[in-house]
């Protein structure tokens, strides 16, 4: 097979077609990451998430020059305008900020607001108050998500539309899924409440969001078809759904369905999920809406690729899967890991990866050798 593009690599493995090779995307580091590498023999010149990758696929002993990504087509699907972000108060070891959202949340003095915008690091927060609290906060609110406003667009969007048409690499866009909007409005505690207490407020602010997104979506689409939309959605514990399926299905699975519907007439070929947690439950629901590839696939929590492969065979593809305490403890265990999953990338539709953000307790050699296990499973090495 001729070499394909990183553009056709992912969408061809994404949709169980014959692929050259795997995507090697083994997962990028974080803040804290990145610092421990620097002190266990990353130069610490190299500190951007692809020079990383390269850097460590070199010291495994591959020989490539890796794939990188391209531009992306920067629309803004957040609220206009922000919230400002400050330090309202400062206590001995943690300080109370609002974020750009709104919400008012407790983090400790090692971080800034920053933080809570970006996944810069991983960071732990307590939740004081959220925007959303009554039916007028809510139309404050969106009056900040005008589909309309101009400024959502880049400055030159025509230019960069032209110019990603012949794009080698994929163009991947995330927008926020109802439950994730909702509780960034509510709170979760607040939003779980309101699916017994008041399931007409609930639809409201769903049905915004929806509408919200379709406009957005046709506005994208009349200018540049992406590869993917993938959707934010962080809606299952350890376990367990956070809400049950019975409510995913009564209240967002007509939002799935009806942005599916855009996306598939559009002609972008992979409608996307992200959500942490246990996904088991939910998979049916979001395969029904038109989904066509979910991640991370957290081992921790409950999620074994090999067995959600076996109950959903190609309805689902994946990414992530990889359990991240396994390359932590590397050796023996990583190996065995990369074995367990290694049938189900043999059998397509799977780019393997960390399941999540490669935590700070990954050392620099065992990254290495991660990388280098999954560069010799996804033909790379």
């Amino acid at each position: 097979m001729n070499s394909m593009t990183s553009r056709e690599r992912y969408v061809n493995t994404l949709l169980f077609r014959k692929t050259d090779r795997v995507p090697l995307d083994p997962g990028k580091g974080r803040e804290s990451t990145r610092r421990n590498w620097h002190a266990q023999g990353l130069p610490v010149e190299v500190d951007s998430d692809q020079d990383i990758l390269q850097y460590a696929y070199r010291e495994a002993g591959g020989k490539e020059e890796l794939p990188g990504e391209g531009e992306g087509f920067p629309m803004v699907w957040q609220m206009i305008p922000e919230f400002e972000e400050t330090v309202l108060e400062r206590r001995e070891r943690t300080q109370i900020v609002q974020d750009w959202k709104g919400n008012i949340c407790e983090i400790s003095n090692d971080f800034d607001p920053r933080y809570l915008r970006d996944p810069i690091d991983f960071v732990t927060r307590r939740w004081i108050k959220c925007p959303v609290e009554s039916r007028a906060d809510l139309i404050d609110m969106m009056r900040r998500y005008d589909a309309r406003d101009p400024s959502r667009l880049p400055v030159d969007a025509h230019a960069l539309a032209r110019r990603l048409q012949k794009r080698s690499w994929p163009l991947r866009i995330a927008v926020s899924g109802p439950f994730w909007q909702l509780r960034e409005w509510l709170g979760f505690e607040n939003l779980c409440v309101l699916f017994h207490d008041d399931p007409e407020f609930l639809r409201e602010m769903t049905v915004f969001w929806e509408q919200y997104v379709a406009q957005l979506l046709q506005t994208l689409f009349a200018l540049v078809i992406p590869d993917e939309i993938h959707l934010s959605e962080d809606m299952a514990f350890k376990g367990f759904s956070m809400i049950s399926p019975a409510m995913t299905r009564e209240f967002f699975l007509p939002v799935y369905s009806h942005w599916g519907k855009i996306i598939m007439e559009a002609g972008c070929p992979i409608y996307a999920m992200d959500s942490d947690g246990f996904i088991g439950e939910l998979i049916p629901i979001w395969s029904e809406g038109g989904i066509l590839a979910c991640d991370p696939v957290e081992v921790a929590a409950h999620n074994d690729i090999v067995d959600l492969r076996r109950r959903f065979g190609r309805k689902m593809a994946f990414l992530g899967g990889i359990d991240k305490r396994a390359i932590a403890k590397g050796g023996s265990v990583i190996e065995a890991e990369i074995a367990r999953i290694s049938p189900v990338i043999e059998a397509g539709g799977y780019i393997p990866g960390c399941d999540h953000g490669v935590p700070a307790d990954v050392s620099w050699p065992d990254y290495v050798r991660f990388v280098q296990l999954l560069a010799r499973e996804t033909g790379w090495m």
